[in-house]
């Protein structure tokens, strides 16, 4: 024993460095244990330091005279000044006191300028954007204003700045975690603000280089399938009302408004042979371009879109007209929308704002209500460029053109600059840089590059007192495109679409356009974009599907959205009367889907004649033959539906298009799925399968395969499958902060076919009802909260309403504000 006793000891001395080594991991382990605790501490302490002061008296420079700022129970900002330009520096500021770090990021983003913070991985986003030329734009948008205009602008940087003056060692957390100080705001960057808008809804240029490819691959014929414009389920609301109790004949080729049909047929001579310049990038290209844009598997056929109705007060409980609208984005802490209610002398208006723009971009004021849905309006072309070695253009005048050129530096975070050569021509910017592989000079055309692209008139929208002055004040709305639905204290109901759409005699190119016969012709004239006011039937509705009637002479889109969300809000409100506003928050939440039931349907019966049937596949039709339609939290039928529709594009498409099946999106997608399964074309039935029947029966197989479903189909519930899910997109990077600083993980209800759009990251990001005989009981409830900082008791108090379908006032007159203020902000000169 004392032998062995002696060796341990040897062995202990000969290696001392065991003991060195053990006693410094463990110091090392409790060094960054303390770090991270440490860091925790002092990031919960930032957030805590940099909630806003809501009570008390603030003095800001500027302001004229005082202004009251009193918020409700959910932090909503009433703002009460005695001119418009303190009112508007105080909505800068308080604004700024909620959402800093998100307005300071939205220019970023836009402007291309997100590297310098974030790094490397941004270097890509910013390139797109600088070659697409925000930061000019927004200037050239901003120099154009008039006079008003532009001070008012100015009134709103001001405010913001001065947040940041009085604030600088007390912003938002994120500013600190990322170790640097906001530069000062301009009216410009309320312009890149307004831009990422139009961006986001009015960006159809990816689309085209991927339709290019697709049909390249299929044909025209083919391809024609993929790309409906419009469908038999449409109902345009300038149209006359359809008998919707009737059943519906499924015609697949029943013509669509000429225009439209003049587009299809003028397709292949948009894009003629381009003289051996390469047709269309490789896919890898494009799929790298769709990520950059935002598109992605998620939710492939969940578009930027919204629902919205007005109903006159022939249908109302009340006998007032009434107006709804919940607009779908994708989803985001802090959400998209920050609401505010707004007073001045000859101003009135609460609702939903920009973060970063001045006025209500939709609500109402004291005799209009005012709700938005995407149009879809097509205010993009790319154009093949000849060029040559001199580097020249041929311009439509038949002379050669210098390029202009114009060098944009990136800065990267921890890295290396890049320098970003942006080069146009008369068309546009030059954008084959943004696909790597790509041959030809393709030069981007939109409107808003155009001269006549001027102006934010939201101060006319927000000010208007009738139809009249409703209108007009629309009238030189340039984007995004919209269709806005109307309703006022005297009952009228109305609808407008409002944007610069270019004229195009010749028809829209869904592809570049390499011959010269698709130049623009200015743009569609005002008066002549589909409108209507107080129709027979006393409802009016959009939810992005085709609005324009079978004999309009103007071409305005390829690219409506799938229509079922439009058809089931018709005919649901074609079903009622002595609506009232519970009845309008059920209708926005409604997740009955027929299409999905119809597919549902099929499915089983293909099941039932296919050859070969397992025990699993026959359980799966038993389900779905019985199912009543509802895309519920717990439904099973609708999880085997769901799962066999995300199956079926590849399985359809693989076999024509290999690897660039992936490239395939449209919004209207959804229907032309519908059309290939339900009409069965003999040209798409993959060769390897003897019937339709059996094909479908597959896809049944295969998507239950690819989504895990449980043995027993009963159990599969689809909200559980199909869950919305928020991060907060900074601090959800951090472990410790992750699950509190976001919403979680939750089963949801509701496809993209129904009025409740929903996606894992999209859906309704806000619900709007009122009811003219009860201002102060129109409801607006955004998706979580107003504040960006987590320790705010308005960051997330909203989620529950939206989550669970449930809404809540927002106070409109003195006597309403007063009652439910929870703390009162004086702001004095």
């Amino acid at each position: 024993m004392a032998l062995g006793r002696s060796v341990d000891v040897e062995e202990e001395r000969r290696r001392p460095w065991l003991r060195y080594m053990a006693g410094l991991l463990v110091v090392v382990v409790l060094a960054v244990a303390a770090g991270v605790l440490a860091g925790a501490f002092w990031l919960k302490r930032s957030m805590r330091d940099a909630l806003p002061q809501v009570d008390g008296q603030l003095r800001l420079k500027g302001l004229t005279g005082p202004v009251t700022v009193r918020r409700d129970a959910h932090g909503v900002p009433h703002i009460e000044a005695s001119s418009v330009d303190d009112l508007l520096e105080a909505q800068g500021y308080v604004t700024a006191q909620d959402r800093l770090w998100q307005m300071d990021m939205a220019r970023r983003m836009a402007a291309g300028e997100a590297a310098e913070l974030l790094g490397s991985k941004l270097v890509a986003h910013d390139r797109m954007q600088r070659v697409l030329a925000f930061r000019q734009t927004a200037e050239r948008l901003t120099a154009g204003l008039d006079q008003r205009d532009r001070r008012w602008l100015e009134d709103y940087a001001r405010g913001v700045n001065q947040f940041i003056e009085n604030n600088g060692d007390h912003l938002p957390a994120e500013f600190r975690l990322l170790m640097y100080k906001p530069k000062p705001w301009q009216p410009s960057d309320s312009m890149l603000v307004a831009l990422s808008m139009v961006q986001m809804l009015d960006e159809h240029w990816p689309e085209k280089l991927e339709r290019e490819q697709v049909t390249a691959r299929l044909g025209p014929t083919l391809a024609a399938d993929l790309y409906p414009t419009g469908s038999w389920r449409d109902h345009p609301p300038t149209q006359t009302e359809p008998d919707l109790t009737a059943p519906q004949q499924n015609v697949p080729d029943i013509p669509l408004d000429p225009s439209q049909t003049m587009l299809r047929e003028g397709l292949p001579s948009a894009a003629p042979d381009t003289g051996g310049l390469q047709p269309g990038a490789p896919d890898t290209d494009l799929q790298q371009l769709r990520a950059l844009t935002g598109v992605h598997d998620a939710c492939r056929s969940c578009t930027p879109g919204s629902n919205e109705w007005a109903v006159s007060g022939a249908h109302t409980a009340s006998g007032k007209a009434m107006l709804s609208n919940d607009m779908h984005l994708a989803h985001q802490m802090p959400d998209i929308w920050y609401e505010s209610d707004l007073e001045a002398p000859g101003l009135h208006a609460a609702g939903v704002t920009v973060p970063g723009l001045p006025f209500i971009v939709a609500g109402h004021n004291e005799h209009i209500a005012w709700g938005f849905t995407s149009l879809y309006g097509d205010t993009q072309d790319i154009y093949v460029e000849k060029v040559n070695q001199q580097d020249q253009y041929l311009g439509q005048d038949g002379s050669w053109h210098p390029i202009e050129h114009e060098s944009s530096t990136i800065h990267v975070r921890f890295g290396r600059d890049v320098t970003v050569d942006v080069a146009r021509t008369a068309h546009g910017p030059i954008i084959s840089a943004l696909v790597p592989h790509e041959k030809r000079a393709l030069a981007l055309r939109w409107n808003a590059y155009d001269p006549a692209s001027s102006g934010l008139p939201l101060y006319g929208l927000n000010t208007a007192g009738n139809w009249n002055e409703f209108h007009a004040a629309l009238s030189t709305w340039w984007a995004p495109t919209l269709n806005v639905i109307y309703a006022d204290d005297q009952g009228h109901i109305g609808y407008q679409a409002v944007g610069f759409i270019p004229n195009r005699p010749t028809g829209i190119s869904g592809v570049p356009i390499a011959d010269t016969q698709h130049e623009w012709q200015g743009f569609v004239p005002y008066d002549k974009l589909p409108s209507a006011l107080d129709p027979a039937n006393g409802l009016l509705a959009t939810a992005n599907a085709r609005v324009t009637p079978d004999d309009y002479p103007y071409p305005l889109t390829l690219e409506w959205a799938n229509p079922y969300r439009n058809e089931r809000i018709w005919k649901w409100l074609s079903d009622k009367d002595k609506l009232t506003p519970q009845q309008m928050l059920t209708l926005q939440t409604d997740v009955y889907s027929e299409v999905d039931q119809e597919f549902a349907q099929r499915f089983a019966y293909a099941i039932d004649h296919a050859g070969k049937a397992n025990s699993r596949l026959r359980q799966a039709a038993d389900l779905m033959r019985t199912w009543n339609g509802v895309v519920g939290i717990d439904s099973a039928p609708a999880a085997i539906v769901a799962a066999t529709k995300h199956a079926l594009w590849p399985m359809l498409l693989q076999p024509k298009l290999g690897g660039d099946w992936a490239l395939y999106e449209w919004a209207e997608s959804q229907f032309a799925q519908e059309q290939i399964v339900m009409h069965e074309p003999a040209a798409w039935l993959p060769k390897q399968y003897a019937s339709w029947d059996e094909f479908l029966a597959a896809a049944v197989s295969q998507g239950l395969n690819e989504e895990h479903a449980p043995a027993d189909l009963s159990r599969w519930r689809y909200g559980y499958a199909h869950p919305v899910e928020l991060e907060q997109p900074l601090f959800g990077l951090l472990p410790w902060f992750r699950g509190w600083t976001g919403i979680g993980v939750h089963p949801q209800s509701g496809d993209a076919t129904t009025v409740k759009q929903a996606g894992r990251t999209f859906g309704p990001s806000q619900r709007f009802t009122i009811d003219w005989n009860d201002v102060d009981g129109a409801t607006e409830n955004m998706v979580v909260g107003q504040s960006e900082d987590p320790l705010s008791p308005w960051y997330r108090d909203q989620w529950p309403y939206w989550y669970n379908g449930t809404t809540f006032a927002l106070p409109f007159s003195d006597a309403a504000v007063a009652k439910t203020a929870t703390h009162t902000l004086r702001l004095t000169p």
